[in-house]
């Protein structure tokens, strides 16, 4: 994948993906085996630990939607991008910054995110 704006919207893609089966294929396509993945809640290894903090993640806000919150702005294998989470539609209630750092095959090798507005009790 040698769009970074396309590979950020399927990475968004992977977090709205509910069925299982379809978000590991997501994954697959755009995330490295021994990815990593880190926010102020959450680290994990790997595409199989990476499904399980979307699922975690998907299991808590149930209905809710990742959204982009702005342009992708990348250079060289970077992307950093605001992120908006909350129901369709509506205002964001969970607004993040992740950081995609992309291999040489073109899939993410390592995001750390940042929560810059979260609910109470999150």
């Amino acid at each position: 994948m040698s769009d970074m704006n396309e590979l950020v919207q399927r990475y968004i893609a992977a977090w709205n993906e509910t069925d299982a089966a379809a978000r590991q294929a997501v994954l697959a396509e755009v995330f490295a085996e021994d990815t990593t993945y880190a926010d102020p809640l959450v680290a994990v290894q790997g595409r199989d630990g990476l499904d399980a903090a979307i699922a975690g993640v998907q299991a808590q806000f149930g209905g809710w939607v990742f959204r982009l919150g702005g342009a992708v702005d990348a250079h060289h294998d970077i992307a950093r991008f605001t992120w908006h989470l909350g129901h369709e539609g509506a205002e964001p209630v969970v607004i993040g910054f992740d950081v995609a750092v992309v291999g040489g095959d073109g899939r993410i090798r390592q995001v750390p995110g940042f929560l810059d507005k979260v609910p109470a009790g999150v």
